[in-house]
């Protein structure tokens, strides 16, 4: 077994196709065929199922795949420090909205001032997908609002946020002191998208609550749904990290809940990936107690 055949199954597995794994790897088609079929001998179980000129991966196969990207992935990494080791580098930053909106470009400022040849790239999803994205080694350490599931993902917390019910100044509810999520669920709702952070979060919230609830708007927009609240719209429950600075220039008011609904918001990396000094600094720099 060599890394050719780890690298080629990547490049089948990715593709879901000979042909076009063929032609990334620049070799003939029955080779690569031939690869794989060498490695289903080897390890006596089929990685792919095949349906005439269509090829899907088996549940084994999904499993080998995991495997095999870190083996080629490390191995790649060690290519390019070993022949570039005087070279510049480069580190992959992916980071959820509120994290990339009102954290990083503070810290990320006071990292490049320590290592001003680095260059660090930054890619800002929901943080669901940049999960997804440390377990393909498409990114190098995550910035994320929630707890990853996969076993093979290290988290680590750096701050914790909270979720804050926001309402317009004139509201109702701006008389109480601290209001429930009852209480809240019974005005219209504006809503980030489903998918987002700050939504599973509160969403299962009003489940455990047995609350039912129908949103007016739903929105991915931060901005548009504090718009529609100061305009008197509906009320909102979004991280406090988004909407601080509203609140403090009286766009909206903020009602404590009785109950605050608190969550840590995470960094993360894959259990496999080699850190290099730099990622070992940057992660130091978030989990610093002087961070803030």
């Amino acid at each position: 077994m060599t890394l050719r055949h780890m690298r080629i199954f990547v490049s089948v597995f990715r593709h879901s196709n000979i042909t076009r794994a063929a032609e990334e790897l620049h070799l003939a088609q029955p080779s690569v065929s031939f690869a794989v079929r060498e490695l289903e001998d080897y390890y006596g179980i089929r990685l792919f199922e095949r349906i005439g000129r269509h090829i899907s991966p088996t549940e084994s196969g999904r499993e080998f795949y995991g495997y095999a990207l870190h083996i080629v992935s490390i191995f790649n990494e060690m290519e390019q420090k070993i022949r570039n080791w005087d070279a510049l580098g480069t580190v992959r930053i992916g980071a959820s909205i509120t994290i990339g909106t009102h954290i990083l470009p503070s810290l990320l400022k006071r990292y490049q001032a320590l290592y001003p040849d680095l260059r660090t790239e930054v890619n800002i999803r929901q943080s669901a997908a940049i999960e997804q994205q440390i377990i393909d080694n498409k990114t190098d350490i995550g910035l994320i609002e929630t707890q990853p599931d996969h076993p093979d993902i290290v988290s680590l917390p750096f701050m914790e946020d909270f979720l804050c019910p926001i309402v317009s100044n004139d509201h109702p509810l701006t008389g109480f002191r601290e209001i429930t999520l009852k209480q809240l669920a019974e005005y219209p709702l504006l809503m980030r998208e489903k998918g987002s952070a700050g939504r599973e979060i509160l969403d299962a919230c009003f489940a455990i609550r047995n609350i039912s609830v129908r949103p007016l708007w739903e929105s991915s927009s931060t901005q548009a749904i504090v718009r529609g609240v100061a305009e008197g719209l509906g009320v909102a429950v979004l991280p406090f990290l988004l909407v601080k600075k509203d609140i403090e220039e009286h766009e909206v008011r903020a009602v404590p809940l009785d109950q605050p609904i608190k969550r840590n918001l995470n960094i993360i990396y894959h259990k496999s990936k080699y850190l290099t000094d730099n990622m070992k600094s940057f992660i130091d720099l978030f989990i610093s107690p002087n961070q803030t």
